[in-house]
């Protein structure tokens, strides 16, 4: 640290400037904190771990009114299907650009579901594990008590298989940018966006006949905010200074996302084709007027009462004595 600031002395630049003290010292502060290990308790950068915060599509998903009766549903697989690596211009690179673990999203977005109303998920993505387990309990009992051993309650079966997976990631599907320069100082921003494409369908056990199927869109944006200046320190000395700024958003979220605007939109294709109904078909016929009007997962405003709105005190009159 005080060897920058020598440098810095010897290029003639003065410490008496307020922006050159602070940004030496959050230089220094950035270097002690870089001495404690990464994610540890003494880490004062780091943040800990978070829940997943909620998407607009999933606080929508969540409230929807409940169905006359649960529907028994099964996910086997919901693969990343565009088999695209994630991009670099320095060396190959294998790592996928989408989530691997689609059937736990959707596993998870269908529990959760009209806050738990709408689907009984039976498991079956690692089913291998659940047969060995009940195998290991069932032999267990049977060593200890022969025989009698009462066997396990059988396995519950699922009516509705939901399969599909993430069928489309289009890149760069829309680029610009803006920028400007003027006696040294300038900025510069620039933003991508992609396009996740999400398919969901609801296949009959019975009859293998595909009840409902939904296609979805999600779209994800990237921003990049720079900015650079330059100053003449002293002869033949030239300062510049760059600062930029990048925030991209995540695909993993976005992959949820779409999925949830998948299950909500196969709840009403199934509605429509009369397959399952809403306990209250009025509360659920608004919700399904709103997404056929916009597209997208939109919650009904509530109506508010006359009695409910609150009202404005009436100041009484001042009478002069």
């Amino acid at each position: 640290m005080f060897a920058v600031l020598k440098v810095l002395q010897s290029l003639g630049v003065k410490m008496q400037s307020f922006a050159l003290r602070v940004t030496c010292i959050a230089v220094l502060a950035l270097a002690n904190v870089g001495c404690a290990i990464t994610g540890s308790d003494k880490d004062l950068v780091t943040p800990p771990a978070s829940m997943v915060q909620p998407t607009k599509t999933g606080i929508v998903l969540d409230s929807l009114p409940p169905p006359r009766r649960k529907l028994d549903v099964s996910v086997y697989n919901f693969p990343d299907l565009t088999g695209q690596n994630k991009s670099n211009d320095s060396f190959a690179e294998f790592s996928r650009a989408l989530t691997q673990g689609g059937s736990s999203i959707l596993t998870d977005v269908l529990v959760k579901a009209g806050g738990g109303a709408w689907f009984d998920v039976a498991e079956r993505a690692d089913l291998q594990p659940l047969l060995q387990e009940r195998q290991i309990i069932q032999n267990t009992r049977t060593a200890l008590e022969g025989k009698k051993a009462a066997s396990l309650s059988p396995l519950r079966f699922a009516g509705i298989i939901l399969e599909g997976g993430v069928i489309g990631y289009d890149t760069n599907e829309t680029t610009g940018g803006i920028g400007a320069n003027y006696l040294g100082l300038g900025g510069n921003l620039q933003y991508r966006q992609d396009i996740i494409t999400v398919a969901l369908r609801a296949v009959s056990v019975q009859t293998g006949r595909v009840l409902a199927s939904v296609t979805t869109t999600k779209i994800v944006y990237s921003v990049n905010l720079s900015g650079s200046g330059f100053q003449f320190a002293a002869i033949d000395h030239l300062l510049q200074a760059d600062v930029g700024f990048t925030k991209n958003s995540p695909a993993t979220l976005a992959v949820r996302e779409g999925v949830q605007l998948a299950v909500y939109s196969l709840i009403f294709e199934g509605v429509k084709n009369g397959l399952w109904e809403f306990k209250d078909p009025a509360a659920g016929a608004e919700f399904m007027r709103l997404l056929e009007l916009q597209k997208k997962a939109v919650a009904p405003t509530p109506i508010v009462a006359s009695a409910d709105i609150p009202r404005t005190p009436t100041a009484s009159p001042v009478v002069a004595k």
